[in-house]
């Protein structure tokens, strides 16, 4: 039996490492945590650099990975708390952007500032209940090497981002970019698509 096995059928033992790690109705894990426990499980490259001013929600039971060469801005916000977050090589999350996990940032990704990726979403059917002491249910959001995501753009849970495609300012993405191309708008849709024959970028002429 694995150790997160045994912890999860044990509900009690489960509570108490849990308020050990973050304290109670708290996203931020405890100091003794960020300072003594996470630098030596979650794998950050000495080229990389985390601003001093970013929020880094990491925990120690979920993955944390940040490549050579990338950087996250001030003032942003990074959880792993229910999904691993996993940023490439040479790519930037920009001023005041979210990344809530599962989070798959590839390499080469341009993050613009204040861009939201939350790949879980809250229950709220059970109206007899508050909807955030509701269960939480997780999609990961996986972004392809070489994207440029604009400013103010929204990424919501299970959405993929095709390689080398671009995500307009202020777009809601709702639904899987294909590769090579370009988005725009709430919800966003396909405005151009690369064209490997003549090697040029195309308006889409019925974007959907």
């Amino acid at each position: 039996m694995s150790l997160k096995s045994y912890v999860d059928q044990r509900p009690a033992l489960k509570r108490l490492i849990h308020w050990l790690l973050i304290p109670t109705n708290q996203a931020r894990p405890r100091l003794w945590v960020s300072w003594f426990v996470n630098p030596f499980i979650h794998k950050r490259h000495s080229s990389s650099v985390v601003r001093s001013k970013v929020r880094l929600d990491v925990l120690p039971f979920n993955a944390f990975s940040l490549g050579p060469h990338s950087t996250v801005e001030s003032f942003c916000v990074v959880n792993n708390g229910v999904g691993d977050v996993h940023i490439g090589s040479h790519s930037t999350v920009g001023i005041g952007s979210v990344v809530i996990g599962p989070v798959h940032i590839g390499n080469d990704v341009i993050i613009a500032q204040h861009v939201v990726f939350s790949g879980l979403n809250h229950s709220y059917e059970d109206t007899s209940m508050a909807i955030h002491r509701q269960p939480v249910t997780t999609r990961p959001i996986i972004i392809e090497d070489e994207c440029w995501i604009g400013a103010n753009a929204v990424i919501t849970a299970g959405v993929t981002i095709g390689k080398h495609s671009v995500v307009a300012g202020g777009s809601v993405v709702t639904k899987n970019v294909p590769p090579y191309s370009v988005v725009g708008g709430n919800p966003a849709r396909l405005l151009k698509q690369y064209n490997s024959t003549n090697g040029k970028w195309e308006k889409v002429s019925n974007p959907s």
